[in-house]
């Protein structure tokens, strides 16, 4: 007697087939649910994209406002739950630490693959073969970009100012980007000037100090200091000293302290008054070491161990017309040193003129908040630059900041990878294009999804026309039939609201290729879960 069953096995029972139905769905729940969360996210961003892209108003738990549309910024502040949310969250982080702009591109870069995604899924192809394609996909985007991409020299501000100025021009602060953008491409040039030949800048040497009053117009760059302390003038100090020889000390101008166990015990007033004559004595002793050395402008570290300073010193210190500012910070005192061409001074017994910076000028200015002091006219080559930003209001001086971080990393992406791409959603539109050509030539099931990985990235213009209050369904069009027939630097001007053949707008190609890579890299790691485990 021959069976079917001895040769493909028994078929499972209707209710071990039923269970398999549902884990299949359960899949299928558990993927549709991720990538809905991780759509929602990239909604919030939408309407923040472009020059003329909306800002969000921010509530902190504590009951502060912040009013940003930078992408990083608003997503760092969302209270995300959901796991594929926050891998939307840390794939913005990342994109801002590897570029410092295009956080909101590559955000709603990824909620457009992710709807492709699904309506792949739907079709019911398998997700490792979308995930094959779409990397394929990525690479080939890559090669295209480059292709596309112009070289620049480090020697031409003209570029590297048009570059600042595109990533200023859709924050609060673009009015004023005639002056930031200069002031951005100075500042990184300054820190390549110490090694021409490296590839990329430490942006922690340059400093940002909010000063509120003014206007944002009143902003300077200084070559040399900026330290948000004032002049200590407790015992009469001076607050202005030309010709400044300044020192930076980490050691305390206070009476040394016994170890923690040990106690002095004093019986009488004598031994009273001669431990007061002995400190005296010997806070005297460090002031004069210090005054025979020629330093008037003395730095002081602050210390958690005993007082950095005290009024006697203070009073020594003012007598002999030394200028002195007190806490400054553990952290800072890296950036100081390189500011000043100065060295730490970690004891009085290594207190020496060769360890001094020295300045034309060093004087404390008032603000409307209170005092600052300023040091500048620098003798060494300062390999640290200080940015004094002014702002009428807290909220404007926090998002100046993030604007001025913003342009200061993408003249950084041009030191690291020195070629550029127009904007205005050329780059995407063309890598589109060339992708639709490119799926023709391949077979199955991956034509099918690098097509849909080229439609997907077409969001970008779109939401730069839509954001803009333009038809984006006409301008996609347009700017679509720009591109196929062979004009690659067509872009959106949103200001004019038309579409240009060869757009004005300047992005560093490390901008543009760092999206596509995030973006893709974080829709293949959603695509890959297909269920979620809880552990006790």
């Amino acid at each position: 007697f021959f069976s079917w069953s001895k040769v493909f096995g028994k078929m499972p029972p209707k209710q071990q087939r039923g269970e398999m139905k549902k884990e299949r769905s359960q899949q299928a729940d558990v993927r549709t649910l991720n990538i809905e969360n991780a759509i929602a996210v990239a909604n919030v961003v939408k309407t923040s994209l472009g020059p003329r892209g909306l800002d969000k108003l921010i509530i902190q738990p504590k009951g502060d406002v912040l009013v940003t549309n930078d992408g990083a910024t608003i997503l760092k502040e969302l209270e995300a739950t959901h796991p594929c949310a926050k891998m939307m969250v840390d794939m913005s982080k990342a994109q801002d630490v590897e570029a410092g702009d295009g956080t909101t591109s590559s955000v709603i870069a990824a909620g457009s693959l992710l709807n492709a995604v699904k309506i792949l899924l739907n079709r019911g192809i398998h997700a490792t073969t979308i995930g094959d394609a779409f990397l394929k996909a990525q690479r080939k985007s890559v090669e295209i970009l480059e292709g596309m991409a112009d070289k620049v020299e480090l020697s031409d501000d003209k570029t590297l100012i048009e570059a600042a100025t595109t990533s200023l021009s859709s924050k609060v602060v673009s009015q004023s980007s005639k002056l930031l953008a200069p002031m951005a491409v100075n500042a990184v040039k300054v820190l390549c000037d110490e090694d021409p030949s490296k590839k990329n800048v430490d942006l922690n040497f340059i400093k940002m100090v909010k000063v509120l009053g003014g206007s944002i117009d009143d902003t300077e760059m200084v070559q040399g200091l900026v330290l948000p302390q004032k002049a200590s003038k407790m015992a009469g100090g001076p607050s202005k000293i030309s010709n400044a020889k300044v020192a930076l000390i980490q050691f305390q101008l206070s009476p040394p302290k016994t170890d923690m166990e040990n106690n002095v015990v004093i019986t009488d007033y004598a031994q009273m008054d001669r431990v007061l004559r002995e400190e005296r004595e010997y806070l005297l002793g460090l002031c004069k070491k210090i005054a025979k050395s020629g330093c008037n402008v003395l730095l002081i570290q602050k210390s958690i161990l005993r007082d950095a300073v005290t009024e006697t010193s203070l009073h020594f210190l003012a007598k002999m017309k030394i200028m002195v500012v007190r806490d400054v910070e553990r952290t800072d005192v890296e950036f100081i040193c390189k500011s000043l061409g100065c060295l730490p001074i970690a004891s009085i017994d290594h207190f020496s003129p060769n360890k001094f910076g020295y300045a034309e000028k060093a004087e404390e200015m008032a603000t409307s908040e209170g005092k600052i002091v300023k040091i500048t006219g620098v003798k060494a080559q300062s390999r640290a630059v200080s940015i004094m930003l002014r702002g009428a209001t807290k909220l404007l001086l926090d998002e100046s900041e993030r604007s001025m971080h913003d342009a200061l990393c993408v003249v950084r992406c041009l030191v690291k990878n020195p070629k550029i791409v127009r904007g205005g959603g050329a780059p995407e539109t063309e890598v589109a294009v060339q992708l639709r050509k490119w799926a023709m030539t391949l077979e199955g099931v991956d034509s099918v999804c690098v097509r849909a990985y080229a439609d997907a990235l077409e969001v970008i213009p779109e939401m730069l026309a839509l954001n803009a209050g333009l038809n984006p369904v006409e301008i996609s069009t347009q700017l679509r039939k720009f591109h196929y027939d062979g004009k690659k630097f067509a872009g959106i001007d949103v200001r004019k609201g038309c579409i240009v053949e060869e757009s004005a707008v300047q992005v560093p190609l490390l901008v543009v290729t760092s999206m596509l890579e995030h973006a893709t890299e974080t829709v293949l790691m959603i695509l890959r879960i297909d269920d979620i485990l809880r552990t006790r």
